[in-house]
């Protein structure tokens, strides 16, 4: 075992914290994310940087079984765009890991950095992420949580590889996957209609990702006014069911057909008809020369700061750095409920399930496999919402 440090059976070895303190020396947080708190590290012999992740089990059997499914999942996994686990310690109380650090920006704030940015950039990161995935997808890894905040610049240098993160809710393909997960925004249909799905959810994603990186607008929005949010979440999750999205004018004016068409394969409403990543690797835009080299940055950028100024986008992509504070303890591992830290207890259930707050951004989340809930309090995640489709049913009362 290459980090002899979790042990299989009943009697397991337990890290001292001390180990993990001699070792390393940790920064000070950097940011908190859904399930951990992220930190600069320093190997206290080699000096050298890496990013570590500590999952506290404190806060329930979610985030311990993110902890555990992340661990797994990268020690199976070594890919140049894929951040490597360096390094794990499990403690009584917290897992942490430690990864390569990567040190550029997110893809968008490269984007914006930019004097110009045409489609041929657009095809080199969707390349590298296409290569990563369709690694992924022979070792039947699903990613699930493919999105544009788990894309990043590996350095700062002009040349720089994309790096893909984040992979706590990856699972490997024994059969197809129920469970729904993932941010609504990037939810491929069969997610959405609640059916079996499997590693064409991840393409589904890249079309998503592809397509606001071309235009900076996403391909399925609302209107609805931010506080509506049963009307905002039926409404883009009937559009993402019929694959209802446009090539609106003037975005789309300059980029060239072969993109729109690239597009189009990976965001086939149909699993099984859409283009595999591999399949994608081999398009005449990402592996020939359809990609057009004219300056989109303009256009591109101005939509980009738009629609990240708009509340219910911004929340959307931008979740997981807000669910630290809906979190809540874990009462017990049967899955008792108890109320979000910080929030006005509400009504009550007749399963005394708590309401969250209003502002609860965490219900743009899928989380557990509850059936038949519709916007509850989850008993399973305890601080999060779990949305399942409710088209043509009666909401169920609070």
């Amino acid at each position: 075992m290459p980090f002899g440090c979790l042990t299989l059976g009943e009697n397991k070895d337990y890290n001292n914290p001390s180990e993990v303190t001699d070792k390393y020396d940790l920064g000070q947080i950097v940011k908190s994310e859904e399930f951990c708190e992220i930190f600069r590290a320093k190997d206290k012999n080699t000096l050298k940087m890496f990013t570590c992740k500590k999952f506290l089990k404190k806060d329930g059997r979610k985030v311990r079984k993110a902890a555990k499914n992340e661990i797994l999942i990268l020690n199976m996994v070594k890919h140049h765009n894929i951040l490597q686990l360096v390094d794990v310690f499990e403690t009584r109380k917290e897992y942490f890991l430690f990864l390569e650090l990567a040190t550029g920006r997110e893809v968008f704030d490269w984007i914006l950095d930019q004097g110009y940015y045409s489609e041929k950039d657009t095809s080199n990161v969707v390349r590298q992420v296409l290569e990563a995935v369709a690694y992924l997808h022979s070792q039947r890894i699903v990613h699930r949580n493919l999105k544009l905040e788990n894309l990043v610049y590996f350095n700062r240098l002009k040349h720089s590889k994309i790096v893909i993160s984040d992979f706590h809710l990856a699972k490997l393909e024994n059969g197809l996957i129920k469970d729904p997960c993932g941010t609504p925004e990037y939810l491929a249909p069969e997610v959405v209609g609640r059916q079996r799905y499997g590693r064409p959810v991840d393409c589904w994603a890249i079309g998503v990702i592809m397509y606001i990186l071309l235009s900076g607008n996403p391909p399925f929005y609302d209107e609805t006014e931010d506080e509506d949010y049963d009307n905002h979440d039926k409404n883009l999750f009937r559009k993402i069911l019929s694959g209802d999205y446009e090539f609106d004018s003037p975005y789309w004016d300059d980029i060239s057909d072969s993109a729109k068409s690239l597009v189009s394969c990976l965001m086939e409403v149909e699993q099984d008809q859409r283009l595999t990543a591999q399949e994608a690797i081999n398009h005449e835009w990402i592996s020939g020369n359809a990609a057009s080299n004219k300056n989109i940055r303009d256009g591109v950028c101005g939509q980009i700061e738009k629609n990240f100024a708009k509340a219910k986008w911004k929340k959307a992509v931008r979740v997981t750095t807000l669910m630290k504070r809906l979190r809540a303890p874990e009462q017990s591992d049967s899955g008792a409920s108890s109320p979000v830290q910080g929030a006005t207890a509400g009504p009550v259930t007749p399963s005394n399930t708590p309401v969250p707050p209003a502002d609860a951004i965490s219900k743009y989340v899928f989380c557990c496999t509850v059936p038949n809930v519709t916007e509850k309090w989850c008993d399973n995640c305890l601080y999060s919402l779990c949305i399942l489709p409710f088209f043509g049913k009666k909401k169920e009362t609070w």
